[in-house]
């Protein structure tokens, strides 16, 4: 989804070296118009301190990937994190470029490993988070349900699972968009960021999404990322969270600006807007 995108000043554009999309880093080109891991673990430091008015000290980074979240959570004092991704490929990547940043004393409260999410490997944490709508890839009620489980088990007696959703009457339309401008690189070459809602069955709610990067040399990135996925609903995924054993579960809607875009803001209600695209949490309470 373009979620958190940041627009740089326009500027006369001159390249000469190599095809731009030869050399592009699909993955810094991800976290970079897409991933914004300092106010991810904002929100979810935020969820749990008010489900119980304390803060929470150790995450669990489902489907962690290249664990950026992981990174910025443990670059605060004391926190603990444990990223969990089948992939190798991101988890060699973020440990070569998202660990680069970490102290030997935060790496050491660091703890990735290579594994399904659906089971137990890893200590419980205070917060679980499954989030880029990761979670999607179960397409069955069955898969959920399990992994669902999988998550209430892998939280401490008092803990929250975070996850966020996307939906909106647009969403169910095949369609291309397009945000620019993002700075690819030290020397702030721009590059043009694409969701691509490919194709979606009404019948069953599967759908393919894809991430293309455009850059202003006329190459591109084609297919960086490919998401077959089932959509869900936000009254589906609470229903599963109750079923797996959660107490309760909460919306967080986002507020708006005065223009009508999302703020950041992101507060419990019961009543959301129906607008044509949106990005919202689901959190299941366990205490």
């Amino acid at each position: 989804m373009g979620k958190r995108i940041k627009k740089n000043k326009k500027y006369k554009f001159v390249h000469n070296g190599p095809p731009m999309a030869e050399t592009a880093d699909k993955y810094v080109l991800y976290q970079r118009s897409v991933q914004n891991a300092e106010a991810e673990i904002e929100l979810l430091a935020q969820f749990y301190k008010e489900a119980f008015g304390e803060e929470a000290v150790s995450l669990r980074e489902d489907f962690g990937g290249t664990h950026a979240v992981c990174c910025e959570w443990v670059k605060t004092g004391g926190r603990l994190a444990t990223a969990i991704d089948l992939d190798p490929e991101p988890i060699a990547w973020g440990q070569e470029h998202n660990q680069r940043d970490l102290t030997e004393e935060q790496k050491s409260r660091l703890t990735v490993i290579e594994g399904d999410v659906r089971t137990n490997e890893g200590t419980p944490a205070d917060i679980v988070g499954a989030m880029n709508f990761s979670y999607f890839i179960f397409k069955s009620r069955q898969e959920l349900l399990k992994y669902f489980k999988a998550a209430y088990e892998n939280l401490n007696e008092n803990g929250v699972f975070c996850c966020d959703i996307f939906g909106g009457y647009e969403t169910f339309e095949d369609d291309r968009e397009e945000q620019t401008v993002h700075s690819a690189d030290e020397d702030n070459i721009p590059f043009t960021y694409c969701w691509d809602q490919d194709s979606f069955n009404p019948i069953n709610h599967n759908y393919l999404f894809k991430i293309h990067f455009r850059f202003p040399d006329g190459t591109a990135l084609e297919d960086a990322f490919t998401y077959d996925w089932r959509m869900w609903s936000i009254p589906e995924v609470r229903e599963l969270m109750i079923e797996a054993g959660f107490t309760e579960t909460k919306v967080y809607w986002e507020g708006e600006d005065e223009d009508g875009d999302g703020n950041g803001v992101f507060t419990v209600t019961e009543v959301g807007d129906s607008d044509p695209g949106w990005v919202a949490y689901v959190v299941g309470v366990k205490k």
